[in-house]
């Protein structure tokens, strides 16, 4: 029997909200200042995983040359950039239709090659599209299914690939720094822009990705230091933002 993708998993009123900031990507004291903040930690863990799984070495000048890399949720191409300076072929998509032109346009004033497409991880996997990496960032807590959407991101994967997902846990403390911090008393996001109640804790997100059909096998937490106003990857303290590495049978 075949295997089909679930085309459900988009939620209109969460593609709304990031619609409506769309122009706004590539602004570094903008709406999306904290992903700006949190970028160089994001990037630090991103990379070493795949160079460690695909046993490339980072010092090299295009590292990642040769492998196909798919970032779903890829927003204004925060991510993708980088991605495609390291060498690989990489396609961004995006639910939300006013990212992609400005993701576009970024890309052309950076002198990259990056394909960037306006559709879903659904639509791409019944499509039989396979990529070695899958980079999920900040995404599965604003799907209306996320396991749905996650057996999706594996039909994806070639066999081997690697999948690289964070997120937001679920506990007092990140309703008091990702929500009333963040949208209330910093104002880095618009009010509404994350709903506690789908945040996902790392033993939840553990449990989806292998019922989807992923072996997990790391997970890291980004921790931001009010002091020192910098975010740094913690062994341990997976409290608020934290990411997981996954890998296809």
């Amino acid at each position: 029997m075949t295997e089909t993708a679930q085309t459900n998993t988009v939620d209109p009123a969460e593609i709304s909200k990031f619609e409506a900031m769309a122009a706004e990507w590539w602004d570094l004291n903008g709406k999306f200042k904290p992903l700006h903040m949190m970028n160089p930690v994001r990037l630090d863990y991103i990379t070493r995983q795949i160079a460690a799984e695909f046993g490339r070495d980072l010092s090299a000048n295009r590292p990642f040359e040769g492998l196909r890399l798919l970032d779903i949720g890829c927003g204004g191409g925060l991510l993708c950039e980088p991605m495609a300076r390291l060498g690989a072929t990489v396609v961004g998509a995006d639910a939300a239709e006013r990212n992609i032109p400005v993701a576009r346009i970024h890309a052309e004033q950076s002198g990259l090659d990056i394909d960037y497409r306006h559709t879903t991880a659904e639509a791409m996997a019944e499509a039989g599209e396979q990529f070695d990496v899958v980079l999920n960032m900040e995404v599965v807590e604003h799907v209306a299914d996320p396991l749905a959407y996650l057996t999706a991101c594996r039909m994806l994967l070639k066999p081997g690939g690697l999948h690289l997902c964070s997120t937001i846990n679920r506990n007092p403390k990140s309703y008091a720094m990702a929500i009333v911090g963040a949208e209330y008393v910093m104002r880095w996001l618009p009010k509404g822009t994350h709903d506690w109640a789908k945040f996902i804790t790392p033993d939840e997100l553990f449990d989806l990705l292998t019922r989807a059909g992923l072996t997990p096998v790391d997970r890291k937490g980004y921790v931001f230091n009010p002091i020192l106003w910098s975010w740094s990857i913690s062994e341990k303290d997976l409290s608020v933002n934290y990411v997981t590495a996954s890998v296809k049978p």
